[in-house]
């Protein structure tokens, strides 16, 4: 059966085109595009992506306003019935202001914006989105944020640590995140939230082709469920 991907694109939302072209590169079949405004999802997903940008302006919080748009509804319906959920810079603040992931994305400590590659580290290889890893390998993603700290308070931060939600683990100090957390997995495993990202990592001509194991391993995993 054909793999049937859905980008969600908000009013700001700049990385949408480029998840979508990852996700046919990687699966070969088109990602079905779909408006905030839309208050149902296409049937028959397999795995929906929440891209990168700057939804509604930033205003309020980061990913706030983008968090009560009505897809979202149906987006967290989809995600407690399993359905895989990626969420990507911007999609990160998104699923943590909707309450998919816990924690929050505060702005950078450095008060800059950051783009640029980043050296990771892969802490849990056991996820349908990281099982292309191997544990503790380290790999090399491009950031571009300004709100990228991630915060959670000491109980949840040994929560995540003790069950191995940290998908990823930034080996540099570049926005001051607790613990040097980039992503971080929901306790089902099908919903992961990081900053880096691995849609602009697809290929060698584009300075790395990292990304391209994110999402062949959810493609494989899926296929193999």
């Amino acid at each position: 059966m054909a793999f049937r991907s859905a980008v969600i694109t908000f009013p700001g939302s700049n990385c949408d085109r480029d998840m979508a072209v990852a996700l046919e590169h990687v699966s070969g079949t088109p990602a079905l595009r779909v408006w905030h405004g839309d208050s149902a999802l296409p049937e028959g997903l397999d795995f929906i992506a929440v891209p990168g940008g700057f939804s509604y302006g930033d205003y309020l919080r980061c990913g706030a306003i983008a968090s009560r748009s009505p897809v979202m509804r149906a987006v967290i319906e989809q995600a407690e019935r399993g359905v895989p959920v990626l969420g990507v810079c911007n999609g990160f603040q998104v699923l943590t202001e909707s309450g998919l992931l816990p924690g929050a994305l505060m702005r950078n400590a450095q008060l800059n914006f950051t783009c640029r590659d980043v050296p990771l580290r892969v802490e849990n290889s056991q996820s349908l989105f990281t099982s292309g890893f191997e544990a503790g390998q380290e790999i090399s993603l491009p950031v571009a944020h300004h709100d990228g700290n991630y915060f959670a308070d000491e109980e949840t931060l040994d929560r995540l640590e003790g069950e191995g939600r940290v998908a990823f683990r930034y080996l540099e100090a570049i926005n001051g995140s607790q613990r040097g957390i980039a992503g971080v997995l929901n306790q089902a495993g099908n919903v992961l939230g990081m900053m880096p990202h691995p849609e602009r990592a697809i290929e060698d001509v584009l300075g790395g082709s990292d990304g391209y194991t994110l999402f062949e391993s959810a493609v494989k995993s899926l296929a193999e469920a």
